[in-house]
């Protein structure tokens, strides 16, 4: 039934529809006519938009999938959920989000799928940006809230794009016609196990695709076309310049100059995401005054590098950087722009990512004069103290350590105009964060 479960289910319920891409997908079917509901144990932006759009969501990690066809569920979920045991005693039909993510997909006539460390998001958002100026038919699955489409956007069949989450091997049940892989970058290695691993899982990943577009010298024995710095990648800059933290630079197809590109975002990193969505953009035959200004719209997903407001007349820049690679890139980036001091706060996501890349996050976070380390978002761990927030600011000679909001509002009393506070991490910081600067 799996093949056909959007023809036959004519109801879904999301158990932890709150998460940015179930909650797309629950807006995604909803907007095709089906009945959806869902249950997530905490409120959030996303389960209230949700709520405005007419879906029924409780707030409640045990919800009640009684009168629903269909219950999806991710991989964050016990077994025991009480939705999905009783689903099972009602007989209803059980589908995992990356499996009906790859179900949805196949409504369209060609899928882009963009893996990797880093980027996803932003690159997901850049194509959808292009596709858009281009006139495309398509649809964005979008892993995080962009600040045109937010995280679910659909006006036809041609095209879709979505991310490829390797968390649990999720990416594996996607089968693109494109598949785009950023960077191979360890990450998530409690799941694999190994970074051997890890990259035999992007291989395997690049292998369901009918075509590849990676990272110039990542993830040798795979073959595609390459994007990246190097001249020697099929697409690739030249004349980088930075404005105030903002990227121009000219696209080269092999020796052919297509054009200039002026981003507006910031960070060079992101210099390798434009060019990423160049590269699909140009296999489907989109004209370089389209890609070029889509991604001069691209104005940024929230959390990443965004402009919060002020406290105490510093700037407030928040940005979901969690792995030691995304922090160093992201202070660099602030760095480019801050004309005072630099307030970083940091809030580690799980135990198992902090005690895997310990020595990593020291490395880069002993740079930082002005640190907070606030407790952990444990997400689905149980505490582990070699991983634990608490550990890690022992670890570094200028740190402090806090587990309440007063913690952090105390730490930036200190902050004043001309200064910069960054605020790091993937869970619930950025909440906090708003909060602390709305009042």
């Amino acid at each position: 039934m799996s093949e056909n479960i959007l023809d036959n289910c004519g109801s879904f319920y999301f158990v932890g529809i709150g998460g940015v891409s179930m909650s797309a997908l629950a807006k995604l079917l909803y907007g095709s006519g089906k009945k959806v509901g869902g249950c997530d144990r905490a409120e959030s932006e996303f389960t209230r938009e949700l709520t405005e759009l007419g879906i029924d969501v409780e707030i409640t990690s045990e919800g009640d999938a009684a009168g629903y066809d269909a219950l999806v569920y991710t991989d964050a979920v016990s077994p025991a959920n009480r939705a999905i045991l009783q689903a099972r005693r009602l007989g209803l039909f059980i589908i995992s989000r990356g499996e009906l993510l790859n179900l949805f997909s196949k409504q369209f006539k060609k899928s882009i799928a963009v893996a990797g460390c880093h980027g996803k998001t932003t690159c997901t958002a850049m194509i959808a940006h292009i596709l858009g100026c281009a006139d495309c038919k398509f649809c964005a699955h979008i892993g995080g809230n962009d600040l045109e489409y937010s995280n679910a956007y659909i006006n036809g069949y041609d095209f879709f794009v979505t991310e490829a989450c390797e968390y649990k091997k999720n990416f594996l049940k996607l089968t693109p016609d494109t598949a785009v892989i950023l960077n191979s970058d360890a990450d998530h290695i409690d799941c694999y196990g190994s970074v051997e691993n890890l990259k035999q899982a992007y291989h395997k990943f690049a292998s369901g695709a009918n075509e590849v577009i990676k990272l110039y010298g990542d993830l040798n024995g795979t073959e595609g076309e390459t994007f990246g710095f190097d001249d020697r990648a099929q697409y690739y800059a030249k004349k980088i310049k930075s404005v105030n933290g903002k990227y121009s630079f000219t696209v080269y197809e092999g020796d052919c100059s297509l054009g200039e590109i002026n981003l507006g975002v910031y960070g060079k990193h992101n210099v390798l995401n434009a060019l990423a969505a160049v590269a699909v953009a140009r296999k489907y035959g989109v004209d370089f005054g389209h890609i070029s200004k889509g991604l001069a719209n691209f104005h940024g997903v929230k959390r990443r590098f965004e402009n919060l407001g002020k406290f105490n007349g510093a700037d407030c820049i928040a940005d979901y950087a969690h792995h030691p690679n995304e922090i160093k890139a992201t202070l660099k980036t602030v760095r480019s722009v801050a004309r005072g001091n630099i307030y970083v706060v940091f809030q580690p996501h799980t135990y198992s990512r902090t005690k895997t890349f310990f020595k990593q996050f020291v490395s880069v976070l002993s740079q930082v004069k002005k640190l907070l380390i606030y407790k952990t978002y444990a997400a689905r761990e149980y505490y582990d103290d070699a991983g634990s927030a608490l550990t890690l600011s022992q670890s570094l000679r200028r740190a402090d350590y806090g587990d309440k909001p007063q913690d952090i509002i105390k730490f930036l009393s200190g902050a004043t105009s001309g200064d910069a506070v960054l605020i790091l991490g993937a869970g619930d910081i950025y909440e906090i964060a708003c909060k602390i600067i709305s009042n």
